[in-house]
């Protein structure tokens, strides 16, 4: 820059600067040329304007607190008052003051910054109460336990709000996880109490259990297991560990009576053998009857087949739900066609029938007529909600007139 606009040297060595208010001694030189006197003080000029550009890029570009930028500020102010450089001091002031300005500006962003920060702060904490509060109610023991717990150290992530309102939630948030504690341990509680009872009454049927397992009176006995089998599976289940203990030992019981039975009716057990090979020709004659031709000859060879089945006597325990499942499967097959016979030649069923079909036939009419006279008008709402249920009509009516075709119509 130019020395002749900002500052002089007089004879006596006197460093003046122009400013608004017009020139201010500077200082004094006696060491040099006027040029080396005005170079000098420029140079003191030219060092405050590179430190008021680092501190406006401080200001800018860091996160530089308004404390520190202010007393940066006013540091630099004094040495610009005092003024012993030449250059254009009114400048650096101005610059200054923008400054002054962008830092008040700052501090009232991060007073909102911070304002805006307890305020989430302070929703996040309400909502984690209100969700604590609901959790503290819930049955779902494991599930809500994580979760509260999940809920602690989310809250321990959320910074701290004025002393009053972070204590008053924090009481509510805590009371929630106390509560819930307390509900979960009276529960647990008295689940550990209910298996203590549950262990009692297993050991009571276990007892008679082992008592009856020397009987030989095996119907009244068997009958008797079963009894106590109800009554054990109602009865609930004991503590884990003790649970499969009893379990082997009721089991243990019954297996000595059962086994001691299938040795007894280990020949009566042959003889079923033999009825069961005699049921599996039965069944097979049986099975040759389908697909059903001829209603009346069939009922009439099932009869036959039927008598014939009756008269041989028990089968194997194991395989009796298979060979009348098998017998069982022609039956039904009979059945069904003379049911099916039946709801063909029924006038009364039919003329039900074929009423709800023309019902349904008239409501799909009047439906398919409005949604049409609804898309002309331009009601496309109206129209889809009359297409939505002509749709499901239509299902019926399809399903009506399928159930009419079974009667020939």
């Amino acid at each position: 820059m130019s020395s002749e606009p900002w500052g002089r040297v007089d004879e006596s060595g006197t460093v003046y600067v122009r400013t608004p208010d017009g020139e201010k001694v500077v200082g004094s030189w006696q060491a040099g040329s006027p040029e080396e006197a005005l170079a000098y003080f420029e140079r003191k000029y030219e060092r405050m304007v590179v430190e008021i550009g680092l501190l406006e890029r401080r200001v800018k570009t860091t996160d530089l607190s308004a404390k520190d930028a202010s007393s940066a500020i006013e540091s630099l102010r004094a040495q610009v008052d005092e003024g012993n450089a030449v250059g254009d001091l009114a400048a650096l002031v101005k610059r200054l003051d923008a400054l002054v300005a962008s830092v008040d500006s700052r501090r009232e962003e991060r007073k909102a910054a911070r304002a805006r920060q307890s305020e989430e702060a302070r929703e996040a904490k309400e909502a984690l109460v209100t969700e604590a509060e609901e959790l503290a109610g819930s049955d779902q023991w494991r599930p809500a336990g994580e979760r509260l717990r999940a809920l602690v150290d989310t809250w321990k992530g959320l910074p701290r709000l004025d002393r009053k309102t972070d204590d008053e939630l924090w009481h509510r948030f805590s009371h929630a996880r106390s509560a819930f504690s307390k509900r979960r341990k009276s529960h647990f509680a008295a689940l550990d109490a209910q298996r203590e009872e549950t262990r009692r009454r297993k050991e009571k049927l276990i007892g008679e259990a082992e008592a009856l397992s020397g009987s030989t009176d095996w119907g009244p006995t068997a009958s008797r297991y079963r009894e106590l089998m109800r009554e054990w599976k109602a009865a609930g289940r004991a503590h884990r560990d003790a649970e499969e203990e009893l379990w082997a030992r009721f089991r243990a019981a019954q297996d000595v009576f059962f086994q001691a039975r299938s040795a007894v009716f280990e020949e009566r057990d042959a003889e079923q053998r033999e009825n069961l090979t005699r049921k599996e020709e039965l069944a097979a004659e049986a099975e040759k009857l389908l697909p059903i031709t001829d209603l009346k000859a069939a009922k009439a060879a099932l009869r036959s087949i039927g008598e014939r089945w009756e008269a041989v006597g028990h089968v194997p325990r194991d395989a009796r739900a298979g060979i009348e499942g098998r017998m069982g499967a022609v039956e039904r097959a009979v059945r069904e066609v003379e049911e099916a016979e039946w709801r063909r030649t029924n006038p009364e069923a039919r003329a039900r029938a074929a009423g709800l079909t023309g019902q349904l036939q008239d409501a799909v009419d009047r439906l398919r007529e409005q949604a049409g006279k609804a898309r002309a008008a331009g009601n496309t709402a109206k129209a889809e909600k009359l297409e939505q249920e002509l749709a499901g009509r239509q299902a019926l009516l399809d399903q009506a007139l399928k159930g009419l075709q079974e009667f020939g119509g």
